[in-house]
């Protein structure tokens, strides 16, 4: 039998997200929740890691020409091996409180998008591998979501998860410990804070940084624009014509309108799901509704902008943030949702 099954304190599993990633230790539960974020400084030609998660991401906007602040994942795949690397060798150290070779090797179980190619797949394994994983294993997405989310996905009933990510959202038909139907849009928090950015400095002749952007979308961004302005929320920016900082006041009503091609486009994907779903188990999800996970689900009234589309019920998970790791995490040491987990 493989070590993998053996309980091993050190085993892990990664929810490697665009915008946050979180490491679940077995039998502990999620010991780390940082933003996939790394600073490199470079000085006389020699470049190295200056800061990683939360530490880099306080730097976004405000360094100097010598340091860099980057996200090393895009649209939930990694697009800089090397610095996804450093930043998951980072992460795990810190997760074990222990220097490079102090721990024994450690089997790692990591997330991946369903629509992820097998070039993509190839870099996550290498990432995980070369930051210490003796053995690599894959665990999609949607199913780490429905599991963390307390779906009871080994029973032959339909269920609906829609997972709305940092760079992608994630849609699957889940039946009998299986995904008899999934999409990966690439559409998430990031296009929708991008959206909000461009709104602004359209209308406002303001430029913004991600900070700004990540208060605006948590403060007043909503699925459902409001019958007035809604709420009210200021910013502080730099002036495009006049080059001076400056501050304005912005409304729930007009940020709505400016996500809604976004917005739009996760509907979309649910839609198109719920075109291909089986008879049988379109009956089933009539009956269960759709659970909504990730950090998108907590923009404004998503969940009420969904059910209006489909007609269907739906839910948000009762800690959406958390349920991929979540998910990973039980399947690392629960029996009964071991088989889900792919080596690499």
């Amino acid at each position: 039998m493989s070590s993998f099954f053996k309980l091993q304190s050190h085993d892990l599993a990664i929810d490697l997200g665009t915008a946050n990633t979180l490491i679940y230790v077995r039998d502990r539960g999620i010991l780390l929740d940082e933003p996939s974020v790394v600073a490199l400084e470079t000085n006389n030609g020699v470049t190295k890691v200056l800061a990683v998660g939360s530490d880099a991401k306080l730097m976004m906007g405000k360094t100097p020409s010598n340091i860099k602040v980057l996200r090393p994942l895009k649209d939930g795949v990694i697009a800089d091996l090397d610095v996804a690397e450093q930043m998951i060798k980072h992460f795990i150290h810190k997760v074990h409180q222990k220097k490079t070779g102090m721990f024994r090797r450690f089997d790692i179980a990591v997330c991946i998008p369903s629509g992820s190619t097998n070039v993509q797949r190839r870099a996550l394994r290498d990432a995980a591998s070369n930051a210490g994983g003796s053995g690599v294993f894959f665990i999609e997405e949607p199913m780490a979501a429905a599991i963390g989310a307390g779906i009871a996905v080994t029973e032959p009933i339909g269920a609906m998860v829609v997972d709305i990510g940092g760079g992608t959202t994630e849609v699957a038909i889940l039946s009998l410990q299986g995904l008899a139907y999934s999409t990966s849009a690439r559409m998430g928090g990031d296009k929708i804070d991008d959206a909000i950015a461009s709104h602004i400095r359209r209308k406002h002749n303001l430029a913004i940084g991600e900070t700004t952007t990540e208060l605006v979308k948590h403060g007043i961004a909503s699925a459902v624009s409001p019958v007035d302005n809604g709420r009210t929320i200021h910013i502080k920016g730099r002036d495009l014509v006049s080059g001076m900082p400056k501050k304005i006041a912005i409304t729930e009503a007009e940020i709505a309108h400016a996500i809604a091609e976004q917005v739009g486009q996760i509907a979309e994907a649910v839609l198109n799901a719920l075109e291909n779903t089986k008879p049988e188990l379109a009956a089933d999800i009539m009956d269960q509704g759709i659970v909504m996970t990730g950090g998108g689900a907590l923009l404004g009234r998503i969940d009420e902008f969904i059910a209006e589309k489909t007609g269907l019920a739906v839910t948000i998970a009762d800690d959406p943030l958390t349920c991929v790791a979540i998910g990973a995490g039980r399947a690392l040491e629960d029996p009964d949702y071991r088989n889900m987990l792919v080596p690499a």
